[in-house]
């Protein structure tokens, strides 16, 4: 056989000739591909949020990986496919809101996954579903660092004395900063944000001035900085 042949049956065969994997390496692509689906699903259940958790994102998630690795085995069985499956994904756009930032971790985690074993290295896999376990659940136990708190303050405006008010609000927060003052029918309203280990302290001289129609100390989970 010649060197011409030899190129023209490579060429053909990596075009659409070939028979691609076997029966056996597919079925087992499949089967690592859904027992990863599944981790990845009880994972993702256990470390989100109550408030955040959707099944239907969650089961989305998981079926990821088996939809990716059979991508990639239709893409190894030859060129052809594999042009056309490029060209089919470029045009799909997917929008969904999302509404926790770490829905799009578990969804990069899915796909990579899938790629992964799709191209048949399986402990690359399984080491990245370990590794990306103990992370998450690491830096889950990491405490956020502790968010100011809101100190609203309504009053007659008349009778707001706001020397008073700030020297007793300094003698018991490391921090604060006025964030609105509102005056409105004879009425004030302000609005202070603090951060203090002396809260019940600062709400007990602020009531003793008896100036106040209402004294509310407003805290919060939300995302905040260290």
């Amino acid at each position: 056989m010649s060197v011409k042949n030899v190129i023209k049956d490579s060429v053909y065969e990596a075009i659409g000739g070939g028979g691609g994997l076997s029966n056996g390496t597919i079925i087992l692509i499949l089967s690592a591909a859904c027992l990863v689906s599944v981790y990845i699903f009880m994972v993702y259940k256990l470390s989100v949020k109550s408030a955040f958790y959707s099944k239907d994102m969650n089961m989305t998630i998981a079926g990821m990986p088996v939809i990716v690795a059979a991508i990639m085995i239709a893409m190894q069985s030859n060129l052809l496919v594999s042009l056309g499956m490029v060209g089919a994904l470029s045009i799909v756009r997917f929008r969904n809101a999302v509404k926790n930032p770490l829905d799009l971790l578990y969804l990069f985690w899915a796909v990579s996954a899938g790629i992964i074993f799709g191209v048949g290295l399986y402990i690359l896999g399984f080491v990245l579903c370990i590794v990306m376990t103990v992370l998450l659940f690491v830096l889950r136990m990491i405490p956020n660092a502790k968010a100011p708190e809101l100190l609203v303050l309504r009053s007659i405006d008349k009778n707001t004395d706001y020397d008073k008010i700030y020297q007793i609000i300094s003698g018991n927060c490391k921090y604060y900063k006025e964030k609105a003052r509102c005056v409105k029918n004879g009425e004030t309203e302000l609005i202070v944000e603090i951060s203090t280990k002396n809260k019940e302290s600062l709400l007990r001289e602020l009531n003793d001035m008896e100036q106040f129609l209402q004294i509310n100390c407003i805290s919060h989970d939300g995302e905040c900085r260290a």
